[in-house]
């Protein structure tokens, strides 16, 4: 199981104004602010992850949050929905908590015999909460939403595609997961490697236009393993496959591979270590503005620049 893929790792996603998605996710989906740094490769935009109390692999989700970046569109050859685990009996707590927040969503339904909510953030991003009866990740509470509906951590990714063969085929063959479930055309493929942020689906829709990725969009998806030399096992593995992957990356946080699948989605892999108390204590992990070492020294043209988040 140690060289196997253990499910989701983290989920990054576009958004437009940083102060609105912070709100939304600290605020009104009770998210944890884990870490406050920038993009790598733009330092004069923040990047956020938001997840559980420790930053846990599987609960992270992560924001580029782009000013006045155009809106996405969903269509297929994209992650089009974000799954998230909630408690049995919660979705009420959620709908009315999403209408009183003005927030666009669809009432109660349920596929393969889980009830669920969709929503869209401000960005147009697609959620999903599901109830679950068992899920012994701890969440993290805030003053309005307690332990009896706060979010568990991911439930599922769900894929659009036009024809399912060749992203079914680097989710069985490299990564590890098991058709579980089919309904109408959502194919469900899990992992046994863990008990929980275990889930793709495919949507394979034939006639769906090709999505358009910005403002409102998932940018990749980011698979877990354990370490490095797991991590540098499955490059091997790809290469073999015919997939072009980068080279080891160091993220800070973790250390990742890339590749984009012949569905057209970006996928990562990323190891759990070194993890976001590497840098910064776990009570304070998301309070201080955390720069990668290339950007230390303008810390102070930095600061100046990113928009105020309180």
């Amino acid at each position: 199981m140690e060289t196997q893929i253990l499910g989701i790792h983290h989920i990054t996603a576009i958004a437009g104004n940083a102060k609105r998605n912070y709100d939304f996710y600290t605020r009104i989906l009770g998210l944890r602010l884990v870490k406050k740094t920038v993009n790598f490769d733009d330092p004069n935009t923040y990047h956020f992850y938001y997840g559980d109390e420790q930053g846990n692999p599987g609960t992270i989700l992560t924001f580029f949050p782009w000013e006045g970046i155009q809106t996405g569109r969903r269509g297929s050859r994209q992650a089009t929905e974000i799954g998230y685990s909630v408690p049995a009996g919660s979705l009420a707590f959620w709908q009315e908590r999403l209408e009183k927040n003005n927030v666009i969503y669809n009432k109660t339904a349920e596929k393969f015999g889980q009830k669920y909510l969709t929503f869209l953030d401000p960005d147009g991003l697609k959620f999903e909460l599901t109830e679950v009866e068992t899920d012994t990740r701890k969440q993290w509470t805030t003053s309005e939403i307690s332990e009896a509906n706060a979010v568990y951590g991911f439930h599922h990714i769900t894929i659009t595609t036009n024809k399912k063969e060749l992203t079914e085929k680097v989710l069985t063959e490299l990564l590890g997961y098991e058709l579980k479930a089919t309904e109408v055309n959502r194919y469900r493929y899990q992992t046994d490697t863990v008990a929980y942020a275990a889930i793709v689906d495919l949507v394979e829709a034939p006639g769906e236009a090709v999505g358009h990725v910005a403002g409102g969009s998932v940018h990749h998806v980011a698979f877990r393993v354990k370490d490095e030399e797991t991590l540098l096992q499955y490059r091997d593995r790809a290469l073999a496959m015919g997939l072009h992957i980068t080279e080891k990356i160091d993220r800070n946080y973790f250390y990742s591979l890339y590749f984009r699948e012949p569905g057209g989605v970006l996928f990562e892999i990323a190891t759990d270590n070194p993890g976001f108390t590497v840098d910064e204590a776990l009570e304070e992990l998301g309070t201080n503005l955390k720069l990668p070492q290339q950007y230390e020294s303008s810390r102070a043209k930095i600061e100046a620049v990113l928009p105020k988040l309180i």
